[in-house]
Order: C-alpha cells, then sequence, then structure tokens
C-alpha cells in the first residue's frame, strides 16, 4: 500500500514540474521584520532564509 502512495505522489510531483513555469516573470517581494519591501533579484540563483517565531 505503501509503494502504491509513494508511486502516486513522484508521478504527482513529476505533472506538476512539468507544467510548471521555467522562469519566473516577476520579482518576488517579501516583507520583513520591520514591514520593509524585499525584492529578490531574477537575473542570477538567489538563496534566502525564512525563520519564523511564534512567541
Amino acid at each position: 500500500m505503501k509503494s502504491k502512495k509513494l508511486v502516486f505522489f513522484l508521478l504527482s510531483m513529476l505533472l506538476l514540474t512539468a507544467c510548471g513555469q521555467k522562469t519566473l516573470s516577476e520579482p518576488i517581494t517579501l516583507h520583513n521584520q520591520d514591514n520593509k519591501e524585499i525584492t529578490f533579484p531574477l537575473e542570477k540563483p538567489t538563496v534566502f532564509f525564512f525563520i519564523t517565531s511564534y512567541t
């Protein structure tokens, strides 16, 4: 039963990635802790860390 779920999951991921866009058309904009907008460039690969706090 687990192998059927795994195969279904992998096929679903393959379908979703095949239907997705190759590139982003608009830059990614997020808000930081000071409520300032931060825009990530699309020209080169970017790595960002997302840390949340529920205190």
